[in-house]
């Protein structure tokens, strides 16, 4: 079930043995036991163990992307952005730990007396996570999490189970107690027994709507909190511009960011009618020249991309590209020609193919851009900053970047909301999840 695929030849190059229900429950004892770690030790001690982290990370750079390029496709220069952000993060939360999780003083209006709110650990979590970012997944979730003091059962993605390895190692070089993170290659069914176990107080999963839903349900049957980031099919919507140039440029980006497979790349461009045409022209030419030559993630995920394509020109669309599908390399490519009411329109397309629509006006494509079962992110590009403004507030997605793509941060919270998922990770907002908020009254 773990093993390293190369997605340019699709050969099996490394394979590792799925864990065995004796060293699952292993893993969660180890987690357990390491609990105490987490409650009597204080937060400057573990921001310290982040930056350590964050440092090995850094000196860790090549194996990383190396390790990333070789599971799942990504080419190396986006590979070592991604580990360069890991770093960022874990610097970003060692620096803000302790402010994020300083007493929170109430004033009290029912009585005598004082009253704090006092941060602290929950337990165990359990993480589970994606194969499109290895490393920044992890980071974006164990950081503020180890910050607080929880503990981590991970469950790496079955394709990145190298990369899985070496970043336990580099949690354990830094200094975490065994057991504060804990990779385990586990089975579905495993990782059903690990959310039902009552030591475990929440579970994280990014990924498809399908798993998050089946997590959901064993989470809610067990009383258990999730935190959600699933899958997008973010707008990108152009309503003016002084320079369509740029603006290509900046949908070129957001459409190829990770060959296509990102949860919050751009995936629907709606152009306002004046500009849609020249828009057409420019983006196909600029993204059919932009090709990465990259291969997706496996050939598989090329399969299903291209049975959705297929279904869009069968359902009335153009597409504009150039190539065929070899193994997991998929050709760039536009479809115009759908609107909302097409079966492509609601999918989520997982690689280098843009939908573009045609938009009659502002209203019509804030209609559009929420026309969708997800909301994750969104793009609004305009000269007018009433109008950016008045946009923003209308999409219905959990994250809106204006005249800008690439713009995430560590220090910016990143979810949804519709069928995205729910809860927020990174920023200050990332280290609330699995908090609890511990009320102190003292009367006398």
């Amino acid at each position: 079930m773990y093993a390293v695929t190369d997605p340019t030849t699709g050969e099996v190059v490394e394979v590792f043995p799925t864990a065995t229900d004796t060293e699952v429950r292993a893993a969660v004892d180890a987690a357990h036991a390491a609990g105490a770690w987490g409650r009597t030790g204080t937060v400057a001690e573990r921001a310290a163990l982040l930056r350590r982290l964050g440092d090995l990370h850094a000196g860790h750079r090549d194996d990383l992307a190396a390790s990333i390029v070789r599971e799942m496709g990504k080419p190396l220069a986006e590979a070592e952005g991604e580990v360069d952000f890991c770093v960022d993060i874990y610097h970003y939360y060692a620096d803000h730990a302790e402010a994020f999780l300083a007493d929170e003083t109430l004033d009290v209006t029912s009585g005598p007396g004082s009253a704090v709110i006092r941060r602290g650990p929950v337990g165990v979590l359990l993480g589970i996570m994606p194969w499109n970012f290895p490393a920044y997944q992890v980071a974006r979730f164990a950081a503020p999490n180890l910050a607080v003091g929880n503990t981590i059962v991970l469950k790496h993605a079955p394709q990145c189970p190298a990369t899985a390895a070496l970043l336990e190692r580099l949690f354990a070089e830094a200094g975490f107690p065994a057991g504060a993170y804990v990779n385990v290659y586990a089975t579905n069914e495993q990782i059903a027994d690990v959310i039902a176990d009552p030591r475990v107080q929440g579970v994280s999963l990014t990924g498809s709507e399908r798993a998050g839903a089946a997590v959901a349900e064993i989470a809610g049957r067990h009383l258990k909190k999730v935190v959600l980031e699933l899958g997008g099919s973010d707008p990108f919507v152009v309503l003016s511009t002084d320079d369509l140039d740029a603006v290509v440029e900046s949908a070129v980006a957001a459409r190829l960011d990770n060959t296509g497979q990102a949860c919050n790349a751009a995936k629907r461009f709606v152009v306002v009618d004046d500009l849609y045409d020249a828009f057409v022209e420019k983006f196909t030419a600029r993204l059919l020249d932009s090709a990465t030559g990259a291969p997706l993630s496996s050939t598989a995920a090329a399969e299903n991309l291209a049975r959705q394509v297929e279904q869009a020109v069968a359902e009335g669309a153009t597409l504009h590209g150039a190539g065929e599908r070899r193994g997991a390399y998929f050709p760039v490519g536009v479809l115009t020609g759908l609107t909302p009411r097409h079966a492509a329109a609601r999918q989520e397309l997982f690689g280098p193919v843009a939908m573009v629509f045609r938009a009659a006006d502002e209203d019509d494509a804030v209609g559009i851009a929420n026309d969708t079962p997800y909301g994750l992110g969104s793009y609004v590009f305009t000269t007018d900053p009433e109008q950016a403004a008045r946009v923003a507030d209308r999409i219905d997605a959990g994250m809106v970047f204006v005249n800008g793509v690439g713009a995430e941060g560590a220090e910016l919270p990143f979810g949804g909301v519709k069928r995205s998922g729910f809860g927020r990770e990174l920023g200050r907002l990332g280290i609330e999840e699995f908090v609890n908020k511990k009320l102190i009254r003292t009367v006398g």
